[in-house]
């Protein structure tokens, strides 16, 4: 276990230049502060300060070292602030859980009528829907929004409601986006480029349906498991994508896109997961009320 006042002392030598220096700031004798960053060398395995005229100066190990201790320690000064905040004003927390391949800009827009709450906290993660699911069940997330339901697992205590099922219209940057492609969509996917989400989502299974009964074989370009970074490929000139209608909203956020052709027979589902503990969060109950009352729900 690293012990941090040993790492103090060599933080403080370092910031000065010397044993003496820091000896002094310090208010401690010479011998006790140098035999404390011997300990600590000693710890590490490796020698951090070299004699340097009448100073020291930092090794290659000693550098970095301190770059770690100033991170350390700066975070150490704003502790003290940041906990006497805590306790005198009030947090309102939300963790989200997010799979890859939904779309982000969906969520957002999911996400507004809790977005403008007085001190509030918002913290997304991202990963694979299994690994959310467990975060879910032990109590560190509130929310998953997901492209399917919660699997039917006792074990796991979830429940799940579909939030919305919203069209899914393809956009492009301009110079793939022609009023001649968008008077023969579908078929102008075999010549443009195409961005998808990969095989892992929900949407590209839907999509790979979809294509298989217009006959289509899709020009693909670019696969992405973010969804939100194939939006800002395709905002660059890679190609053209897949956004549900209800991220649509959101497309001012990516400058450059321009909507090439609607596409009602494919939709995007997102679904609310939630444990039943979480079940009375105040802003998971604002999310589900205002999807149930929108257009696409």
């Amino acid at each position: 276990m690293l012990n941090y006042r040993h790492l103090y002392y060599f933080w403080m030598v370092a910031k000065e230049g010397g044993f003496s220096r820091a000896a002094e700031r310090l208010d401690m004798a010479i011998q006790t502060i140098s035999a404390q960053v011997r300990e600590l060398e000693k710890n590490l395995g490796h020698q951090l300060l070299k004699p340097a005229g009448r100073g020291v100066a930092l090794t290659d190990a000693g550098e970095a070292a301190f770059a770690r201790a100033e991170e350390i320690f700066q975070i150490g000064h704003a502790l003290p602030q940041e906990v006497r905040a805590a306790a005198t004003k009030p947090v309102m927390r939300l963790a989200v859980g997010l799979p890859d391949g939904i779309s982000k800009l969906a969520v957002h827009a999911l996400l507004g009528p809790v977005l403008h709450t007085p001190d509030l906290r918002l913290t997304c993660h991202e990963g694979e829907i299994q690994e959310l699911l467990g975060e879910l069940a032990q109590h560190h997330l509130d929310l998953v929004l997901a492209g399917q339901g919660a699997p039917a697992n006792p074990n796991l205590r979830l429940t799940s409601d579909r939030l919305v099922s919203s069209p899914v219209d393809w956009y492009g940057p301009a110079k793939w986006v022609r009023k001649a492609d968008a008077r023969d969509f579908p078929r102008c996917l075999e010549r443009l480029p195409v961005l998808l989400p990969t095989g892992h989502s929900v949407l590209r299974q839907t999509l790979d349906r979809w294509f298989g009964e217009q006959g289509v074989h899709p020009n693909v370009v670019g696969e992405f498991e973010d969804s939100a970074l194939m939006s800002v490929f395709a905002a660059r000139g890679l190609g053209v994508f897949p956004l549900s209608r209800l991220g649509g909203g959101d497309i001012g956020l990516l400058g450059g896109l321009r909507p090439l052709a609607r596409c009602d027979d494919v939709h995007e589902e997102i679904h609310a997961i939630r444990n039943r503990r979480g079940q009375h969060h105040p802003l998971v109950q604002a999310v589900l009320s205002h999807a149930k009352t929108s257009v696409f729900s």
